[in-house]
């Protein structure tokens, strides 16, 4: 019997790196799962990946209208929720100077807005001692350069999963969040910076680590297991995941 037999799971962003390694080992874990995404093909893939049983839901988490659309439709399949991964985000890296109003508002709409309110319309489905997980980033921390926004996002996560954790006890949901350091998926081809430029981050990335390399999204599943299951006094916290790339 898996960890999670009997419960239900949704994660955001679910169909590729992150959110769809965490989708599959709940999943192996005996979870009903449902993942979202907004691409029909990466939605097409996820379903071949992950099989005939979950869900994969076209969604867009900064739409209010979708997010109340996808809560319906797990009320009906799921009856409720005990694991919650807030997961879906984007990332546009860019020096200060070239941030234009649009990639500023896309970044806040998708990492906050749509985080924040993907908690607020769950609130009615989550079970007694369900766990919630918000995927940020070492960029809330570290300073990098062209991540100015981006950084912003994750860093008001960080912050929703301090307060969300105090608000939800009296419900007996647990709120943790995860920055993960750099990992190999598919967001480091949606950066909006040229290749080489891409290479050279990851190069940097990679000398910075104590472990001379970077992280592989089965690692950060393996941790979104842990607080779905295993952590059950851990509320609150913010583990980071990122080979200590962050000074202490």
């Amino acid at each position: 019997m898996g960890k999670l037999t009997g419960k239900s799971a949704l994660v955001t962003g679910g169909t590729t790196g992150i959110g769809l390694a965490t989708a599959k080992l709940l999943q192996q874990e005996g979870a009903r799962v449902a993942v979202t995404g907004r691409g029909e093909e990466a939605l097409k893939q996820a379903r071949t990946e992950l099989g005939p049983s979950p869900l994969a839901l076209r969604s867009d988490v900064a739409s209010l209208r979708d997010l109340d659309a996808l809560m319906a439709r797990i009320a009906k399949e799921f009856g409720g929720l005990d694991v919650l991964f807030a997961n879906a985000g984007i990332a546009e890296f860019a020096p200060v100077e070239a941030v234009d109003e649009d990639a500023f508002d896309r970044q806040f709409a998708v990492n906050v807005k749509g985080l924040y309110f993907t908690v607020q319309k769950a609130l009615p489905l989550l079970r007694k001692g369900a766990s919630v997980i918000l995927n940020a980033s070492i960029a809330a921390h570290s300073g990098m350069a062209a991540t100015s926004v981006y950084a912003a996002t994750k860093a008001a996560v960080v912050s929703f999963g301090r307060t969300l954790a105090v608000e939800l006890a009296a419900r007996e949901v647990r709120v943790n969040t995860i920055s993960p350091g750099p990992v190999r998926t598919p967001i480091f081809g949606k950066l909006g910076m040229p290749s080489d430029q891409v290479d050279q981050f990851l190069v940097g990335a990679v000398a910075k680590s104590p472990l001379r390399r970077i992280g592989e999204p089965e690692e950060i599943a393996r941790t979104a297991l842990f607080l779905a299951s295993d952590g059950s006094y851990l509320t609150g916290a913010e583990l980071v995941v990122d080979g200590k790339m962050l000074v202490a």
